[in-house]
């Protein structure tokens, strides 16, 4: 049984099944790993073997991207997956971090790197004439090295919601037993198509999308996300099973929906952070399976959904996941709730995830000991999600440990006010955060993303929040911005930093004002 990534792709190289479908081409396994091993045997011969064999990837969901990967893992040295949103002293101060001693990027991302100072790092652009004469006098491959199960497959990038993104080392072992795991439970086979839309780069989609395939034997049919087209390309494809992380379920809902829309071969949808009326409804519209998780990039803390799952909730920990005190560093209370189910207790009870078994499948942040000991404190890893439980275990999310408001004198978080803006149907996304008070502490603000044609008054806004039994008083918005899109990761999360940054005046902005129980329009000259 393969340990490794590496000793799962030799599995396959014999393999005439289908493993690639991409804009009317397809390749199969043999085909697909061939390409792989000559590049990655092009790569370790052009190599400095006095330096690392880190090769980065600056790619979009395609072909060549899917290559490098399975060249990566042949290859047994470590891929470097490099956030293709990010740009100038950013992008190249990733592209440093991670040591890459090759860069390989295309036609539509080398522009990408104009003016900026990578040193030593040796630059290929796939399809040029050096790329050619590089990969077309490869040999037959040499390993760089046979690899353990603890060993590096890839440095994957933080999302960057709360600072600069951090190299998560990504052991050979998570990548492959995250896979198989999925497989195992969807029943996924080489018959099945996993649609990869999700950036390549990022942890979902090489963990819940990339290794499902690698593991099943499925096709892979990599895309740019698109909500517009997504029906299309599920259809197009043949695509039975898809990943997802942050938003588009939100997205793809915000569109008006098809009387066709279940037709399609989709079976499954595997993801984390979808709300839980996008969840049901996107299972509705389209016919499937949706399934939504909890995991960070560091995978050392898991939660996952089971049967009797309670709205808000987002299911239960793995062994050793728990809610700790910062400062006192115990187990924080069980949540209590009122008669209309708002949590009664938050100041005892929400507290942040932690693993207090230690790191999980977590090996660390390469190139960045100071971060790795700020998550590794007291023998636990802190996640830096706050969260709080109920009596029968169930977690429920309450924002990020930068999301804590003091209102009014009253400690609330912003996870469970966004839950209940949600319910109101005219309203696809919504974020909430602390602004300051001009007198004493915070106050709340929330930037609200209509469904495609939905409208939304003041008024209908101020009954909708009136009507909600579990929202406290304190917790009504005083300023909120109804704005076309939320700035966002490359992995669709919202960047609520730069919401705070864009402060509580319109700048050409529609916001509106609470003053008592009513909401008006702020105009430009107040």
């Amino acid at each position: 049984m393969a340990e490794t990534v590496q000793q799962l792709l030799r599995e396959r190289l014999d393999s005439d099944g289908i493993a690639l479908k991409y804009e009317g081409s397809t390749w199969t396994w043999r085909e697909h790993l061939g390409e792989a091993a000559m590049q990655a045997a092009a790569l370790i011969g052009a190599a400095d073997p006095e330096r690392p064999l880190h090769v980065g990837v600056l790619l979009g969901n395609t072909p060549d991207m899917l290559t490098a990967m399975a060249a990566a893992g042949l290859g047994g040295y470590v891929l470097c997956g490099i956030n293709n949103t990010r740009r100038g002293d950013a992008l190249a101060r990733d592209i440093r971090r991670a040591d890459c001693q090759f860069l390989i990027t295309d036609d539509a991302h080398r522009h990408l790197l104009d003016g900026l100072d990578l040193s030593d790092v040796r630059v290929l652009v796939v399809g040029t004439p050096e790329w050619m004469e590089l990969t077309g006098r490869a040999g037959t491959l040499t390993p760089h090295r046979e690899v353990t199960a603890t060993d590096t497959y890839m440095l994957i990038f933080t999302s960057g919601t709360s600072g600069d993104p951090k190299a998560v080392k990504m052991m050979h072992a998570m990548v492959l037993l995250a896979g198989a795991a999925l497989m195992g439970r969807y029943e996924l086979t080489s018959d099945d198509v996993c649609y990869l839309s999700m950036p390549l780069f990022h942890s979902n989609a090489v963990l819940a999308g990339w290794s499902v395939a690698v593991n099943s034997g499925a096709a892979m049919a990599p895309a740019q996300f698109s909500a517009s087209r997504f029906v299309d390309d599920i259809r197009r494809y043949g695509a039975t099973y898809m990943n997802y992380v942050g938003k588009p379920l939100a997205y793809i809902l915000a569109g008006p929906e098809r009387p066709d829309d279940a037709d399609n071969p989709l079976r499954v949808a595997f993801g984390n952070e979808a709300s839980d009326r996008d969840i049901a409804e996107f299972a509705r519209r389209f016919g499937c399976q949706v399934w939504d998780g909890f995991g960070s990039t560091e995978n050392a803390v898991t939660v996952t959904r089971e049967d009797g799952c309670p709205p808000g909730s987002i299911g239960k920990g793995f062994p050793g996941v728990a809610i700790y005190d910062a400062e006192t560093l115990t187990e924080c209370a069980v949540a209590e709730f009122d008669e209309h189910g708002a949590l009664a207790n938050a100041d005892d009870a929400i507290g942040e995830l932690v693993n207090t078994q230690g790191a999980g499948m977590f090996a660390g942040y390469y190139n960045d000991q100071g971060a790795t000991d700020e998550r590794m404190r007291h023998g636990m890893f802190w996640s830096g999600d706050l969260a709080y439980r109920d009596a029968d275990g169930w977690i429920y999310l309450a924002g990020r440990t930068a999301d804590w408001m003091r209102v009014d004198g009253e400690n609330m978080t912003s996870a469970p006010i966004e839950r209940i803006l949600i319910r109101l149907p005219a309203i696809s996304m919504a974020a909430v955060y602390p602004v300051p008070d001009e007198f004493v502490g915070d106050q709340v603000m929330a930037a609200l993303v209509l469904q495609d044609e939905a409208t939304l008054t003041p008024d209908e806004f101020a009954r909708f929040l009136a009507a909600q039994p579990d929202l406290s008083p304190k917790a009504w918005p005083r300023h909120v911005w109804i704005a076309d899109a939320l700035p966002s990761t490359a992995t669709n999360k919202v960047l609520k930093r730069e919401l705070v940054a864009m402060g509580v005046e319109p700048a050409g902005r529609t916001l509106w004002r609470r003053d008592g129980g009513t909401y008006r329009t702020v105009s430009a000259q107040e």
